[in-house]
């Protein structure tokens, strides 16, 4: 009784109240019924070593971002440079077209890319270099109006009919007996030994779960996305075996892929050169665009960068070695910047169709 006279006294009086010691602080983020409106946190929570370890990336992701700026925020400086010059698009189509995914048969690109490597090929002359068959990338585009260059540019199918340069003269093309297209095929007389070691690799390979044989053509292609660790080293050293007895043939590696591949000068540097000297488009006036995210795209990194003009672009979300000047994180920025550049063509100019000009169907 005399503490609650004394607890009214003191309240009348205005004095602060003396807390029960049953009275415990309100946990924090739970107990919307204190008084006090911002409780105080007397306990900071520790910061996990994934949080700390995703602050770093980002850290470093934008340092590198600095040193190769988005293709889509520098856009309108680029088509500053551009305008005025006749601009050609190359394209990889793996991991820059469509998606990586777990089975390489499954690599289909959207119908909104498909729509929008279109609109650019009615713009501008346009070529699809890829690690794949020629006749499987050109299976998973279903597009008439691009050239298609296969094996990492050791299949190529150019213009279906000689294509007059600026200046007026007819380069000098070799066609196929059907007169429909023409084929540069630089490691031709490869294919009887690729054809053995594809015949091999699918025989050794096949007791090792997971692993996929894929026959490229000119290069054949051992998928482990879906090996487990423990077997990918019995893997290595089959494939190895097997290439032991062909000369003339190295290994190397992509995204979870080994290749076995002709050893000859030629990349998809070469087929890069090689589409601008058979389209007419060699002269200094000529700016290519070439979009990759994989290190067989370097080589044509580096060929644009020793001709002093062009814009390569690197398809990365993480930071990386590149000789690219401009970067895009995924497809869907690949496929953002290709419209952009197929609206920039139709806006900034009323020349006639690249049909016309190129002798492209569409």
């Amino acid at each position: 009784m005399l503490k609650r006279n004394i607890s009214r006294i003191n309240q009348a009086m205005g004095l602060p109240q003396r807390s029960s010691s049953n009275n415990k602080p309100p946990k924090h983020g739970n107990n919307n019924s204190s008084s006090d409106p911002h409780p105080v946190n007397t306990k900071t929570a520790p910061i996990s070593d994934h949080v700390r370890a995703k602050s770093t990336e980002d850290v470093q992701y934008k340092s590198w971002v600095g040193e190769h700026p988005s293709a889509l925020h520098s856009f309108d400086q680029m088509m500053k440079v551009a305008k005025g010059k006749k601009i050609v698009v190359f394209l990889d189509y793996d991991g820059t077209l469509s998606p990586i995914v777990d089975d390489p048969n499954s690599a289909f690109m959207s119908d909104e890319m498909r729509a929008a490597v279109r609109e650019v090929a009615k713009c501008f002359p346009t070529a699809i270099i890829s690690g794949r068959s020629r006749e499987k990338v050109k299976e998973f585009v279903q597009l008439s109006n691009v050239y298609y260059a296969g094996s990492h540019g050791m299949d190529i199918m150019a213009p279906p009919r000689p294509v007059k340069s600026c200046d007026g003269n007819t380069p000098t093309v070799v066609m196929d007996k059907k007169g429909t297209e023409v084929l540069f095929q630089p490691a031709k007389s490869f294919l009887p030994a690729i054809q053995k070691i594809l015949t091999e690799l699918e025989e050794e390979t096949a007791k090792i779960k997971g692993a996929m044989v894929e026959d490229n053509r000119f290069c054949v292609s051992v998928h482990f996305r879906h090996v487990k660790d423990e077997d990918y080293q019995i893997l290595e050293e089959k494939v190895r075996s097997v290439l032991e007895n062909y000369a003339g043939f190295h290994l190397c590696w992509g995204k979870k892929v080994m290749e076995i591949r002709p050893t000859i000068e030629w990349d998809k540097g070469h087929a890069v050169e090689y589409f601008l000297e058979t389209l007419g488009l060699s002269n200094s006036d000529v700016l290519p665009v070439y979009i990759g995210d994989d290190r067989t795209d370097e080589d044509a990194f580096k060929v644009i960068q020793r001709r002093g003009q062009g814009y390569p672009i690197v398809v990365t979300s993480i930071p990386k070695e590149t000789k690219a000047s401009y970067s895009l994180i995924d497809p869907s920025e690949v496929l953002t910047f290709l419209l952009r550049l197929a609206r920039w063509r139709k806006s900034s100019s009323s020349s006639r169709s690249l049909n016309q000009i190129w002798g492209v169907a569409n």
